[in-house]
């Protein structure tokens, strides 16, 4: 088979198209024949040999990749025979070997998908949308709620925008340029707006006014200035839901601003994700469920061949990428 091998830390020219042995599961695994592999922002920081957090620095070689769909094609052990020939998706968590033809995961990290469920979709929803899910949950967005949800283009940030819309709440959208403003209302964003222009929040602003509107959620995966504008558009008593710092830096907070604001902060990703019965797999489960009912329909920017996956990473680098970026074989 061919898969994408990595040797040297470094740029995306370091993730190399090889043939390579078929993998070969062992008890409890399963074997996938790919359909689609996820590519998520957290992959270029592996990468390049910086990443932080739960992920430790791989041993070189590898093959990258931890989201995969696809159909089960050999089993490791007799009694898990049921699964061959099943379409599946699974997130492979701190393992890694989704860039490739066929992938090994846990059989514990199996879902059966239903024939409706595109594998590109199932592979943005597993990994994505389950941490959509423990986002909202966090959050407890309602219909009397105003939220704000910075990169709404983004993967991630169009599942909130739908799921925030769909509970009955008014959402801001703050996206990257028109075509992706475009993206956001499509979404569900009651107003979008272009965050890399001059003077953004004050658009808000106007806006939230004119309606007589206060925004009271906040939820920032970005950090950094954008992270900071969006909890100074809070209203006092509005709750802030941190998920992560795509702009490279942490939002900058003091327990100062908790007093100035009057805002609630709080993280909804990590150990706060294990804390719910069932945990990391309860979310993706419920994403996939809403996904096979219709109820939220992820954003996936059109798929890169397998072979590709620099120009993947480069393109999700430089922001030149909307929704979930997945590689097909």
């Amino acid at each position: 088979m061919h898969a994408i091998r990595q040797h040297a830390f470094g740029g995306p020219e370091t993730l190399l198209w090889e043939e390579v042995a078929d993998p070969v599961p062992g008890p409890g695994q399963a074997r996938i024949a790919v359909a689609a592999a996820g590519v998520h922002l957290l992959d270029t920081a592996i990468r390049s040999g910086t990443t932080g957090g739960p992920f430790p620095v791989p041993d070189l070689p590898m093959t990258p990749g931890r989201e995969v769909a696809g159909t089960v094609d050999a089993v490791g052990s007799e009694d898990d025979q049921g699964w061959v020939g099943r379409r599946v998706v699974a997130h492979l968590g701190m393992a890694s070997g989704g860039y490739a033809e066929r992938a090994v995961a846990a059989v514990d990290a199996l879902f059966a998908l239903p024939d409706a469920v595109a594998p590109a979709d199932a592979v943005a929803m597993v990994g994505t949308g389950r941490t959509a899910m423990a986002i909202l949950d966090v959050a407890s967005v309602g219909p009397a709620d105003v939220v704000v949800v910075p990169a709404a283009a983004g993967g991630l940030g169009a599942l909130l925008v739908q799921a925030a819309a769909r509970r009955g709440a008014t959402v801001v959208g703050l996206a990257g340029g028109p075509a992706k403003r475009e993206m956001a209302t499509e979404r569900g964003a009651h107003l979008s707006v272009d965050y890399t222009e001059m003077g953004w929040p004050e658009r808000v602003r106007a806006w939230l006014g004119e309606h007589d509107l206060g925004a009271t959620v906040g939820l920032d995966g970005v950090g950094g200035a954008i992270g900071r504008e969006v909890l100074e558009l809070l209203a006092p008593g509005g709750r802030l839901v941190l998920f992560g710092s795509s702009s490279g830096d942490a939002l900058p907070l003091s327990a100062g601003d908790l007093y100035r604001t009057g805002v609630t902060v709080t993280a909804a990703v990590g150990a706060r994700m294990q804390s719910r019965p069932g945990g990391i797999r309860a979310f993706a489960q419920d994403a996939l469920d809403a996904l096979a009912a219709g109820e939220l329909h992820p954003l996936v920017h059109p798929p890169f061949p397998l072979a590709e996956a620099a120009d993947a990473h480069r393109s999700l680098e430089s922001r030149a990428t909307t929704g979930k970026v997945v590689l097909t074989p």
